[in-house]
């Protein structure tokens, strides 16, 4: 076997191989009489079936395996001879082969790139909390109440108001027909909720039980009902009776009648402690944020662009997608396709650079994910389709690779754990609308 090194350029190494006829006839005969060995043709003894005939009956096929294999081992070889360290499979390429002639082949492959992390010592991060007070806690159990309020009828009749809960019978109809799902009986529609269409409630203030009223609405112009888009439309309306909502008192019965057996407090502390994991994993991801953008600012080593054409294919299929569901049009619709694709480009080559970074620095500190990581999150994906756990559980012990699917997200959040552990993390307190606003959005509000 001769392998060649015919070029070397930034991450890329392509090599010339050439096989002699020699081997690729040896592995053939190998191959050929191991086969003899164990199959079983009429006329033959076992083991006694001459190559010749052999050749003729499974010769295309094995020739086919052989190549495979060679190829594949040769390739092998070139990689380990040379200490490469792959990105990607090679690219492989046959440039000559015949029947009895050397098997000749080009080898292409991009390497890791080897580079040094920047030292972690000078980064600083800003990491946003918010305090969870009680404010913040008898806000959240007011709107566990307000969810399960009922309703009681209003004691003396009067007109309706905002807030009251209207019992109507309705019917409505468009240019004078009658449309489906516009028709209904014994509904209970708060005035002032904006449930109905834009003006439908807003007419019923004022109307007292018994009383009919004709309503006249507009449909919005992106109404979910394309047909009904724009359409004006009058709805005949009985207002049956008046109620008033009432929410629960919120005291220990109503805890317990939510599940928290010991009273009020039980579920004040579970409120508490709920807050504080939702806005502690939402400050994380801040902070994660932040810290991805300084290392990024602190590397600009070269990439592997067969890594960065699979990332921007999936980040535009994605994008496409989105699109096709959503049937709108880009954000940046004033910008044309080339611009976009280098831009998401550079985000492919962004996320790419930061992959290989954090695995770097996860190999140099011995980060590792353990069976229970990866148990956890098979119970954690398997929760999130209730009553189908039994059938995820199955399917992920069908299919390793997807166990291993959920290994890459697991060691990212342990080394960036690992990296805020060496940077200067200091923790500043904002509001709750503060913590939950995109950081664009506070650029936006800056300019």
């Amino acid at each position: 076997m001769q392998i060649t090194e015919t070029s070397a350029t930034g991450l890329r190494r392509e090599f010339k191989v050439v096989i002699p006829a020699k081997d690729i006839e040896s592995r053939v005969h190998d191959r050929l009489s191991e086969i003899g060995k164990s199959v079983k043709i009429p006329g033959f003894r076992p083991g006694k079936v001459p190559l010749p005939f052999l050749k003729q009956r499974y010769g295309q096929s094995v020739m086919g395996e052989v190549l495979d294999g060679a190829v594949n081992d040769s390739s092998r070889k070139a990689i380990e001879d040379n200490k490469l360290r792959p990105a990607l499979q090679p690219k492989v390429e046959v440039t000559k082969f015949e029947d009895g002639s050397d098997l000749e082949f080009n080898m292409a492959v991009e390497l890791l790139p080897e580079f040094e992390p920047a030292d972690m010592a000078g980064v600083e991060i800003t990491k946003p909390v918010v305090a969870i007070d009680d404010a913040a806690v008898d806000e959240a159990i007011k709107r566990i109440a307000d969810s399960r309020k009922s309703s009681e009828p209003v004691a003396k009749k009067r007109a309706a108001k905002k807030g009251d809960i209207a019992v109507i019978d309705f019917d409505g109809s468009v240019d004078g027909e009658k449309r489906p799902g516009m028709k209904g009986e014994g509904y209970e529609l708060e005035l002032g909720s904006g449930s109905f269409i834009p003006g439908f409630e807003d007419q019923l203030v004022g109307v007292k039980p018994g009383e009919h009223k004709t309503v006249e609405v507009t449909f919005p112009e992106g109404y979910h009902a394309a047909e009904l888009a724009g359409k004006a439309a009058v709805f005949e309306v009985d207002v049956k009776e008046l109620r008033v909502p009432k929410a629960p008192e919120i005291d220990d019965e109503f805890a317990k009648s939510i599940g928290f057996e010991g009273g009020l407090d039980a579920l004040k502390g579970a409120i508490r402690e709920r807050m504080q994991a939702d806005y502690g994993n939402l400050s994380r991801l801040r902070a994660k944020r932040q810290l991805l953008d300084r290392l990024a600012e602190l590397h600009d080593f070269a990439v592997p662009q067969g890594m960065v054409d699979i990332e921007f294919d999936q980040i535009w299929q994605r994008l496409q997608e989105e699109l096709k569901q959503g049937g709108g049009e880009p954000e940046d619709k004033e910008k044309d396709e080339e611009t976009l694709k280098a831009e998401y480009r550079a985000i492919a080559e962004r996320r790419v650079r930061l992959g290989l970074l954090l695995s770097e620095v996860g190999r140099r500190n011995n980060v590792t994910v353990t069976r229970e990581e990866l148990s956890r999150a098979v119970i954690a994906e398997a929760q999130r389709y209730p009553g189908q756990e039994q059938q995820v559980f199955e399917f992920f012990k069908n299919n390793p690779q997807a166990v291993e699917s959920l290994r890459a997200p697991i060691f990212e959040d342990k080394v960036v754990d690992f990296i805020l552990g060496q940077v200067k993390v200091t923790e500043a307190p904002v509001s709750v609308e503060e913590l939950m606003r995109e950081p664009d959005e506070d650029e936006t509000a800056a300019a």
